[in-house]
């Protein structure tokens, strides 16, 4: 059947760069690897020059799908699954790369990108080491480029195809049609959760940090094939750089969760975040051991190993987030697309042959028999390396348990031993918090005091005269912190809160003592201070994360006695508060008002405007959370909204809303004879009757001319104790007509009526009572209040300065003699 409207040409093409890139891939690792073996200089140069070209082809090709699979999205080719899948017509064009790594197809791609990029930095800046390093950056490319390849052998399919054509991945009735793509009006859209801006900014950052991990893996695996070991100085400017975009990834994922998310801040120990966490921390662990080997010999094992074992983490986080294993567990893990054993290989790959070269080679590795000083810096430098690399083990052991039940439950062996399925900690967060909470204590001494120490040992004098004042400082800025800024977290117990207040001293004596050390040891020379520079970031980050997370403070506590849903894991009624439209509601320290809302058709969210007016009388300031149609599930997803102060953020996102419905109202009046002084009764509480107002002056707004107006002074009291005025009223004109005027009581879903005078001499009169829950618009709210929080992303911007301030000093310094 020839299909009318399709347009087969982008795919196709972009399909043979595909295959392309695979093969150019291929070709490039086998060329540098020969280049890599070869001792006469003429055909080594030869091979060399047949590498890169073939690495050419191979980035030329991976750009060429980028840019297809982009134009197919942008232009809403819906013949295509994949601009199907993860894009719609209305989406705004800020948001269409994002759609470009919703998908796991896409995301393999941006990997792979950077992979091109940093290869062609490495041609130009490895020299001696660009083949045997080029032989691992282009072997990765080809595992890569298997992921996308969406063809089948011998019954498995080998990747996913991001060209291939709704019709032939979708079984419909349309399809038997020449003409389907008139049924195909729009796309599924985009995930409402990623869009967001800081998805177009998170993924790049991130990948780029997933692709410089192989970097220093690439330098160490090098250096195990040719078994020459000076590699360690042109891997460190690379360690650092990755460092840096890893860890400022990781930390915009952090903002965006903080501005997207509703589990209510920046971190929650989830999975996918965890994945992407523990290979930052090996990482830095060989980053400093390189460091250790460069200066004094010591480590080159150890930098062997965390080195490795960082780019085996990415692979691992990989396998995690793309297996669909942490489908349950993670709010933002990809979904399963079959590829498992792929993903599966992609480890064993590079783990085998790196793992059996490294014990091959273990003992011929150079090593310094002689024991480290205890008093030398590269003793307490391989303390903090095994610590961080420890903090990572532990963390990736509970992230893998839903891994590990998995594969328990596909051996008999294993289920025998392993008789009952280990179960996610129920808590999850203070599980992670009540360990990595010493590792904080324990890095944060570290990396204020052992910069004070010098390689290979220390005199007793030179320790006195510069550790003890940048302690005193710290130890009285703590306690002012702790006392004065009350971080009183006793939540999880006395022993936790006491864990809290040790790292917060060892947080500032990160940043003391490294300002301590750029001023006083280094003399202000900032060149060679993008190591402390970056240590003091580290420690603003772990002092911000210790007080916007030990005072962080609900300040949406439930006095209304209204609950709108059920308890779950995730959010207690208790915590959030209800709020009516146009009524002032007490909460903490502001009344809030639910002002109005409005829905912005450009990005298709409705806007809640929340007032907050301080009770002092000081500014006050709105609020604009939102919420967007859900597209790929059912209801609504939430986006919060924060309000960022100097010392504090407050953090707002809606629990569940109820917009007005009163024009399909089909309830009726109930009718009831009163007197002042009488009461009425309603399903949640009484109404009474005080006394009748003529032209009071409050109400003369609602008069027209020639009115003469009757208004009703009533008190609605709640079965919680809320009390609430209501006045309905009689407009009488001179010509005997009679208009009514209704009233309201909102927050109890009551119009309130005045009807007629029954007895002028008695005061009797009648009202009529109508109960409604289509009344009104309502929004339950949670807000919290994060005090200084300022200070970890302040932390994050010097870390990544300082990184950058290293990676150029290193970059221009002369090789160290060891």
């Amino acid at each position: 059947m020839k299909y009318i409207g399709e347009h087969l040409l982008p795919g196709q093409i972009g399909h043979f760069f595909i295959v392309l890139s695979l093969v150019a891939s291929l070709v490039a690792t086998f060329a540098f690897y020969f280049a890599s073996k070869q001792n006469i200089l003429e055909v080594k140069k030869s091979w060399l020059k047949f590498a890169r070209i073939a690495f050419l082809l191979e980035s030329i090709s991976v750009l060429a799908v980028f840019v297809l699979l982009y134009y197919i999205i942008s232009h809403h080719l819906f013949e295509y699954k994949y601009a199907w899948q993860h894009s719609d017509k209305q989406l705004q064009l800020e948001y269409l790369l994002s759609c470009f790594w919703e998908g796991q197809e896409g995301s393999f791609l941006l990997w792979s990108f950077w992979h091109c990029v940093l290869g062609w930095i490495l041609i130009w800046k490895a020299k001696d080491w660009e083949a045997g390093v080029m032989t691992v950056v282009s072997f990765a490319q080809f595992c890569l480029a298997t992921m996308t390849l969406g063809i089948y052998f011998f019954g498995h399919k080998v990747g996913s195809n991001p060209f291939a054509l709704l019709r032939n991945e979708m079984d419909a009735p349309i399809f038997a049609n020449a003409n389907y793509l008139e049924f195909v009006k729009d796309g599924n859209g985009l995930n409402a959760l990623l869009q967001n801006y800081w998805m177009v900014i998170h993924p790049p950052i991130l990948f780029l940090g997933f692709a410089s991990v192989l970097i220093p893996f690439a330098f160490a695996f090098a250096g195990l094939m040719s078994k020459k070991h000076d590699w360690i100085k042109p891997a460190l400017p690379w360690a650092s750089f990755s460092a840096a975009a890893l860890g400022l990834g990781i930390m915009l994922g952090a903002m965006w969760a903080y501005e997207s998310l509703n589990f209510g801040g920046y971190w929650a120990w989830d999975p996918v975040e965890n994945a992407s966490l523990v290979p930052w921390l090996t990482l830095v662990a060989g980053l400093h051991t390189n460091l250790i080997y460069k200066h004094s010999g010591y480590s080159l094992r150890a930098t062997y190993f965390f080195y490795i074992i960082s780019f085996v983490f990415i692979l691992y986080s990989t396998f995690l987030t793309r297996s669909g294993i942490l489908g349950d567990a993670s709010v933002h893990a990809f979904t399963d697309l079959g590829m498992n054993w792929q993903l599966l290989l992609f480890i064993l790959v590079f783990l085998l042959p790196a793992a059996w070269l490294f014990l091959k080679q273990y003992k011929t590795i150079p090593s310094i028999k002689k024991e480290e000083h205890t008093w030398s810096r590269e003793f307490w430098m391989f303390v903090g390396s095994l610590v961080l690399c420890l903090s990572g083990f532990v963390i990736i052991s509970i992230t893998s348990l839903p891994a590990f039940n998995r594969t328990v439950e596909h051996f008999r062996f294993l289920q025998k031993i392993f008789k009952n399925a280990f179960a996610q900690p129920d808590d999850a967060e203070f599980t992670h918090n009540q360990i990595q909470v010493f590792v904080a204590i324990i890095i944060g001494l570290l990396t204020g005091a052992v910069q004070f120490l010098k390689y290979k040992n220390t005199p007793k004098s030179f320790i006195g005269k510069k550790f003890w004042l940048p302690v005193f400082i710290s130890l009285i800025v703590a306690l002012l912190i702790i006392f004065v800024g009350k971080v009183h977290y006793s939540a999880k117990g006395i022993g936790f809160m006491i864990a809290i207040h040790l790292a917060v001293f060892s947080s500032v004596y990160a940043i003391v003592g490294n300002i301590s050390y750029i001023s006083f040891v280094l003399k202000g020379k900032l060149k060679s201070a993008g190591g402390s520079v970056a240590h003091l970031g580290f420690g603003l980050i772990i002092l911000g994360i210790l007080i916007s997370s030990g005072k962080k403070k609900i300040i949406s506590w439930n006095k209304t006695g209204i609950a709108v849903f059920k308890k779950t894991a995730q959010e207690d009624p208790a915590e959030n508060t209800t709020l009516f439209k146009g009524i002032k509601t007490d909460m903490h320290k502001y009344m809030v008002t639910y002002t109005g809302d409005k829905f912005d058709s450009s990005d298709r969210k409705r806007y809640y405007e929340i007032d907050f007016s301080p009770k002092n009388g000081s500014k006050g300031f709105k609020v604009y959370p939102n919420i967007i149609k859900n597209n790929k599930g059912d209801g609504f997803s939430p986006n919060p909204d924060a309000k960022h102060f100097l010392t504090k953020d407050i953090f707002v996102y809606i629990t569940s809303f109820k917009d007005d419905e009163r024009e399909n109202d089909t309830t009726t009046f109930r009718n009831t004879e009163i007197n002042a002084g009488d009461t009425a009764y309603f399903n949640n509480g009484f109404i009474v009757m005080k006394k009748a107002n003529i032209n009071p002056d409050s109400k003369k707004h609602l008069l027209q001319a020639n009115e003469t107006g009757i208004f009703l002074d009533m008190e609605v009291i709640s079965k919680e104790g809320g009390k609430y005025i209501a006045a309905p009223g009689l407009a009488i004109k001179s010509t005997n007509e009679v208009r009514l005027i209704y009233d309201t009581v909102l927050a109890q879903n009551l119009i309130l009526s005045f009807n007629k005078v029954i007895d002028a001499k008695t005061g009797k009169i009648e009202i009529g009572v109508k109960e409604n829950d289509s009344l009104t618009s309502l929004l339950t709210l949670k807000v919290l209040e994060f005090p200084m929080i300022k200070l970890l992303w302040l932390g994050v911007i010097i870390m990544v300065v300082g990184l950058i301030m290293s990676i150029i000093h290193r970059v221009k310094s002369k090789p160290s003699k060891v």
